[in-house]
């Protein structure tokens, strides 16, 4: 099995990077293979619509999303970890999602092939699993977050099958206060390389 794991905070060392670097500590000890992006230092553009990729299932802009791109097809798992920025991802990871348009396009062009990938990994191809953080408590404060993921991976031909979302963590380094969530991270990446 092979693991993306999506680091999506601006801030280095915060909340959900180490959420995410104790997830792929337990993935890791399952025996999987684990690439990473951090899409804070990406150059990325957004997409501008051109219907390009309609056409080829390829993107027409060149910077570093031609290097996220092979890694989110041959993953067959996929982990995001974003703290929630005005009840959602935040904008760097929005602007990746938005770009997998090309890959999405890719998958409908090439259909057969997608359902003999899908069929050979499972019925429901790519697994994705999200982590988030954030500092308030509302009761919806990770609804368009959730929404956002689910559609990614169903963009990308998988399903999201898992989540550990925590409220109230307002300092840069309050996870690491609570080694009881930390080791839930630990322990769902653990169940996350073991389909």
């Amino acid at each position: 099995m092979r693991i993306v794991g999506i680091y999506g905070s601006p801030r280095p060392n915060g909340n959900t990077d180490k959420m995410l670097d104790a997830f792929l500590d337990g993935a890791r000890e399952a025996g999987v293979w684990v690439d990473t992006v951090y899409v804070r230092k990406l150059s990325l553009q957004g997409c501008i619509g051109c219907g390009g990729c309609d056409e080829t299932g390829q993107c027409v802009v060149q910077d570093d999303m031609q290097h996220v791109y092979p890694l989110l097809e041959q993953a067959d798992g996929i982990v995001l970890a974003s703290p929630v920025y005005f009840y959602n991802v935040t904008g760097q990871v929005k602007l990746l999602i938005d770009r997998c348009q090309a890959l999405f396009m890719k998958k409908m062009l090439n259909e057969a092939d997608a359902r003999h990938a899908a069929a050979s990994k499972g019925s429901h191809g790519k697994r994705g699993f999200l982590l988030s953080a954030a500092a308030t408590r509302g009761k919806r404060l990770f609804d368009c977050a959730r929404l956002t993921f689910t559609y990614f991976m169903d963009a990308l031909g998988g399903e999201m099958i898992g989540e550990l979302c925590f409220r109230e963590l307002e300092g840069k380094k309050d996870v690491e206060k609570d080694p009881e969530r930390l080791a839930q991270c630990r322990a769902e990446g653990n169940r996350f390389a073991r389909p």
